[in-house]
């Protein structure tokens, strides 16, 4: 009987990250808070494309809230790497409270 490999989710500091198309889900959503990262632009690079100017949404994962009332805070950073820094920022600081 073959057995079944589990798939091993990409991590950022200790948190899962999961990409569909240009939309990044950051941190667990059995918590209060996600992080959503909206790639706004890219820029090609050689042989691969970077992402440009990302949006980044602390959310609530409460489904019973209206979505604008999910949104606790949002920024735009220049690069993915600034973004996903400050994700983490956040919901290090989500956690604590």
């Amino acid at each position: 009987m073959a057995e079944k490999t589990q798939a091993k989710l990409l991590e950022y500091k200790g948190r899962p990250l999961i990409r569909k198309d240009n939309i990044l889900y950051y941190g667990n959503i059995s918590e209060e808070n996600i992080v959503i990262l909206n790639i706004l632009g890219t820029e090609p690079f050689k042989d691969i494309t970077l992402a440009k100017r990302v949006s980044i949404s602390l959310m609530l994962t409460d489904q019973s809230l209206n979505p604008m009332e999910q949104i606790v805070k949002s920024s735009e950073k220049p690069d993915l790497f600034q973004a996903l820094d400050l994700a983490a920022v956040w919901l290090d600081r989500a956690e604590k409270k």
